[in-house]
């Protein structure tokens, strides 16, 4: 076998990660300790806003933010989904999902049915409280809006892709008196998010939902050695600069092999 040039480094890296992740992995699945996952108090408030809307009477909004199928952060956005439908049928409280893509659209409403009836209250799921608005951006924006107010929620749910109607969203959802949680990656419209809701989760806490909330041994394994591989590459970078600096070239060295 040959290695093509400055490949042996990258190859190493990614055989590292996936011996990390099998270890992980192999730990959690016996029950043993592993590096603790730091508390995200924005999926940690989601509980806490679904009981909320249950004691008021009130219904819930999700919404899995503009993104298509495709986009990650929408992908993210439906495991979250699926732990809020079900707290929603085990507390027999109104959920309300709005789409704005037709791709999506199918997917949610998939998602919130199996939640229903993983809890056992499939009668209780409602088809026309998964809704799809319009694939224009602010006709969306504007149909979101018109729910808020006339359904008078108060939770409203935002994970996902958002572009300019982030703070039409939040804006509306304050004026409903909603606890809001928010979640994206997309960094232009987080600050948006921070203004306006109660909770908002940041970059990479958007992709860590999954894991964080199902607890599941093999998404908590790929999160520790994603986390792990951060940690080394930024070991790495510092140690690089300083070797630099100093005027050494043996980290350029290895990195070319």
């Amino acid at each position: 076998m040959v290695i093509r040039q400055g490949m042996l480094v990258p190859l190493l890296i990614e055989v590292a990660f996936a011996l990390s992740l099998l270890y992980v992995m192999r730990r959690t699945r016996r029950g043993q300790k592993v590096p603790r996952v730091r508390k995200v108090a924005g999926l940690e408030a989601l509980e806490e806003a679904i009981g909320r809307a249950t004691e008021m009477g009130r219904p819930i909004h999700f919404t899995p933010g503009i993104g298509d199928y495709g986009e990650p952060m929408t992908l993210a956005a439906f495991t979250v989904l699926e732990y809020v439908a079900k707290l929603a049928a085990r507390f027999d409280t109104r959920l309300i999902v709005t789409n704005r893509n037709a791709s999506v659209y199918p997917v949610t409403e998939s998602i919130t049915k199996e939640a229903y009836l993983s809890e056992g209250k499939l009668n209780a799921f409602n088809p026309t409280d998964v809704r799809y608005l319009s694939d224009n951006q602010f006709g969306y924006a504007s149909g979101v809006v018109g729910i808020l107010h006339r359904e008078k929620v108060a939770a409203n749910l935002m994970f996902g892709l958002y572009y300019a109607e982030s703070l039409i969203f939040a804006e509306a959802g304050n004026q409903a008196g909603a606890i809001q949680i928010a979640g994206s990656a997309y960094i232009y419209q987080l600050p948006m998010f921070v203004a306006a809701c109660d909770y908002t989760l940041i970059g990479d806490e958007l992709y860590a939902a999954g894991a964080y909330l199902s607890q599941e041994p093999t998404l908590l394994a790929n999160l520790i050695a994603q986390d792990w591989g951060k940690m080394l590459a930024v070991g790495l970078l510092i140690l690089g600069v300083v070797l630099k600096t100093l005027g050494g070239g043996s980290v350029a060295r290895i990195l070319a092999k």
